[in-house]
């Protein structure tokens, strides 16, 4: 016979008071029980995983989600963007102005678009090399971070979303990317160069410590698991990901990811030494192929269910499914060129993938760039959205009222506006280079990082 402990009596307490009061009421009643309890929450294990060797979705989850001390709760344990409809906006993004911020990696500028309008409203200089606009984990600023490559002048600019207007830059490290602890203590900074995260004060940004992550080379995106105990970062030069352990701050194993991954023997022949050519003949079959390229993953989302990461990879052309909580890959799913960026759903059922047409790293204009779109509980592609005379979608985010998913066009110095429902995309001339654009405000109660991972 199961006996409860007094921890578990108080969360099924929180849970009833939620289901009367709202995911506001959750969250300070969690916060309580958080507060009393800490010291035992901060090594309770994840749910364990249901074991599966296919893209098959997991079987529902049941019971509250124990999260790390301080982290707000999750109101459905099956669906952890269930905040991120439409009508769930936060107090924190009252009189924000409706823009869309573009960083131009090579003009070393934002622009801002007002997308009633569909016009490109200000324009204005950065630090060096902007690669993504960040909201913080308070929503209240937006942070753009310039990692100056091969530089030592790195900065973070500050954006007040009440003006749109920039602040005063902060040096840091090569900040590639920007994250949020869960709990909202600590500003993640993916310095990519350096193989290591810093983590900062999230105000201030002033170093709290540092990280290194050495067999993650090119490390740069990140999701969280549903309860915030682990995250998972792209090795982007590695083809792999790193699982990151976010209440001791240990790397707990690097993955590497590959199409081929219930292939041994491929995996075998790829690991031999020496130059190959492209494509290989195919041991299995007559005419068929190999792509002997090393996979390059790039941003890597959750499931709804929080426990299966999605990671796009633009040499693979598709996205590697991942089982966060035993660290194996289980599952790919062919998508398009350059498989890049990954963004929800309002309603958390889909997953829109961004192909950027092409397999280099630095592409061309107008390549074979496209969006599919992904069915959660599938795992398989039910849409695809080609651009008419090409183009290069990279990141961007989804828009409040889900209607409209907007993309960065990285090499054809535009950006894209895809109507969600039909697929249909209007274009509007920007910088050189834009790459990870937000689009604000967006709902959610907090913000884990990138161009707006909300929760």
């Amino acid at each position: 016979m199961n006996t409860f402990s007094k921890r578990q009596q108080r969360i099924a307490i929180s849970v009833a008071v939620a289901a009367v009061l709202g995911s506001s009421a959750w969250w300070v009643a969690a916060q309580n029980v958080s507060a009393t309890d800490a010291g035992a929450s901060a090594t309770a294990s994840a749910p364990a995983a249901a074991a599966s060797t296919s893209a098959g979705a997991t079987p529902p989850r049941h019971g509250p989600v124990v999260t790390v001390p301080g982290m707000a709760p999750v109101p459905d344990p099956n669906n952890l963007y269930s905040e991120n409809g439409s009508s769930h906006m936060s107090p924190n993004v009252a009189g924000a102005l409706e823009r869309v911020y573009v960083p131009n990696h090579t003009g070393n500028t934002v622009s801002v678009i007002d997308p009633n309008t569909m016009q490109v409203v200000d324009t204005y200089k950065v630090g060096v090399n902007p690669q993504h606009v960040v909201p913080a984990w308070d929503l209240r600023t937006l942070w753009v971070a310039n990692n100056a490559e091969g530089r030592s002048d790195g900065s973070l600019t500050p954006i007040d979303p009440l003006t749109g207007k920039p602040g005063t830059a902060i040096r840091v490290d090569d900040p590639y990317n920007l994250y949020w602890s869960p709990d909202g203590k600590s500003a993640i900074v993916v310095v990519e160069e350096m193989k290591r995260l810093d983590f900062r004060d999230p105000h201030t940004m002033k170093l709290q410590s540092t990280l290194p992550v050495p067999e993650c080379a090119g490390i740069n995106h990140a999701d969280f698991s549903i309860d915030g105990r682990y995250a998972l970062f792209t090795c982007e030069f590695s083809g792999a990901v790193s699982k990151i352990d976010m209440v001791n701050h240990t790397v707990l194993g690097t993955l590497k990811l590959s199409k081929y991954f219930t292939r041994p023997d491929v995996l075998a022949l790829l690991d031999q030494g020496g130059k190959k050519p492209r494509y290989i003949p195919d041991p299995r079959g007559p005419g068929a192929e190999i792509c002997t390229t090393k996979g390059m993953p790039q941003d890597v989302r959750a499931s709804p269910d929080g426990h299966v990461f999605f990671v796009a990879d633009m040499m693979a052309d598709g996205v590697h499914v991942v089982d966060g909580d035993s660290f194996k890959q289980i599952g790919f799913i062919a998508t398009g060129v350059g498989a890049h960026g990954l963004y929800p759903s309002r309603d958390g059922k889909s997953l829109y993938v961004a192909n950027r047409g092409s397999n280099q790293i630095h592409g061309h204009p107008h390549g074979k760039g496209s969006v599919s779109v992904i069915d959660f509980a599938s795992r398989t592609v039910v849409k695809n959205w080609p651009i008419a005379g090409g183009g290069s979608p990279d990141m961007g985010n989804v828009s409040a009222d889900g209607k409209h998913l907007w993309l960065s066009g990285r090499y054809d110095n535009v950006v894209y506006r895809f109507d969600t429902a039909t697929g249909a995309v209007d274009q509007i001339k920007v910088g050189r280079e834009p790459h990870g654009l937000t689009v604000w405000p967006q709902p959610g109660r907090y913000s884990l990082g990138h161009t707006g991972n909300l929760r």
